[in-house]
């Protein structure tokens, strides 16, 4: 108890610090934890109890819960009359260039094809815990610096979405061209239960939520109210297996929108959420393979600059058709490139049902997420310094 006592209040006085080295330094906080977990974990200091490690699931549950709750808030209804024809079309083209591009390109360098399309639908998926720290870190006033956060995190929230499905769609087609199932469209299936289940979790959650917080304490909700209805519909979402973070999103996207009696109904989870983040980062840190990107290859490298291609490329298509301005998109697609445990989980769920085939796909996907979680919030932390807030407070 007293090692892993020390061991909390240390990440916590560690991660306060690399707050304040970001503010001066070229990297943002999430980079600078994560090194702090790799440089702590037992493949080099060996600092942070094994105990403390085994609880990162749990931890990082908790803190994808409050992020995709906070994500789901910029979801209103007055943000997606001025952007979401923008969001919709960045996202779905971004995916879907992504996963054409990967797919492509591993097949023509000789992967199979079942694992060059698993391959791509993973490679479409995007962190939004980094995206989300490296703008509330960054972003604080108005002008464009806050507009281009505001579609980042849109646009952050329905990629994850469009990943899954392509996923159970990349899957199943997967699955038939082996011949491995006489039922393929069972990984389609799963998808579907994945994003439905979690949507109808989070509006069962959500609508009364809308309703009855912030009554106590009118027009702010207390943060036993706050975190009770997070921690909740994680619960059911882990109960029903459903996706918790589709789940949290669209409950907050229902609380933000029909809470007509709240002043913000997310303020409360803002002032806890720094502390999950930085054991998150922390312990993701130690819990890196950083060995992995050693064991990718030639393939895993090309796998990188596939997905970044696609991503840059389909972003910057989407952020065309949708009539934004050319700034947003030079660096709407960089800024998507963080990817963490959605992928690693869609590698798991490919592993259980391609059977063998899927060894090369589990170890490109952890090997590749190694390198895009140390790089991928540095490129957001690069997008956003482009843009210039005015001082002025958002409302």
């Amino acid at each position: 108890m007293a090692v892993l006592l020390i061991s909390l209040g240390s990440i916590l006085l560690l991660a306060l610090l690399a707050t304040a080295l970001a503010e001066r330094a070229p990297l943002p906080r999430v980079t600078l934890l994560l090194l702090l977990g790799v440089i702590s974990g037992a493949p080099v200091l060996a600092l942070i109890p094994a105990q403390l490690v085994a609880q990162f699931g749990v931890i990082a549950n908790i803190t994808l819960l409050m992020v995709g709750f906070l994500i789901g808030g910029k979801l209103s209804h007055h943000s997606l009359a001025h952007e979401g024809r923008q969001v919709v079309l960045i996202s779905l083209l971004e995916a879907v260039g992504t996963v054409a591009s990967v797919g492509m390109g591993l097949m023509l360098l000789g992967l199979d094809w079942a694992q060059a399309t698993v391959l791509g639908c993973i490679a479409a998926a995007t962190a939004p815990t980094a995206v989300l720290d490296v703008v509330a870190q960054l972003t604080g006033g108005s002008g464009p610096r806050r507009r281009f956060a505001d579609l980042l995190l849109g646009i952050t929230a329905l990629d994850d979405v469009w990943a899954l499905l392509l996923f159970g769609i990349g899957l199943a087609l997967a699955r038939a061209s082996q011949g491995q199932d006489p039922s393929p469209l069972l990984p389609l299936l799963w998808a579907c239960r994945e994003l439905g289940g979690g949507a109808l979790v989070g509006l069962a959650v959500g609508l009364p939520a809308a309703l009855l917080t912030g009554r106590i304490r009118e027009g702010q909700p207390m943060l036993l109210e706050a975190l009770g209805i997070v921690l909740l519909c994680g619960g059911l979402a882990a109960q029903f297996q459903v996706s918790y973070l589709v789940a949290a999103m669209v409950m907050g996207a229902v609380i933000a929108n029909l809470a007509r009696h709240h002043d913000y109904p997310f303020h409360a989870i803002e002032g806890i959420e720094l502390p999950f983040m930085a054991l998150f980062f922390v312990l993701a840190g130690a819990s890196l393979d950083v060995g992995g990107l050693r064991r990718i290859g030639g393939v895993g490298l090309a796998y990188v600059l596939l997905r970044c291609l696609g991503k840059v490329g389909g972003a910057a298509t989407g952020a065309r058709w949708a009539g934004t301005d050319p700034l947003t998109r030079r660096w709407v697609g960089a800024a998507l490139l963080p990817q963490a445990g959605l992928a690693v989980g869609m590698a798991l769920v490919a592993a259980d049902q391609l059977g063998e085939g899927a060894a090369p796909v589990l170890s490109l996907a952890i090997g590749s997420t190694v390198a895009f979680e140390l790089v991928g919030a540095p490129l957001v932390r690069l997008a956003l310094s482009h843009f210039r807030d005015t001082p002025e407070a958002v409302g």
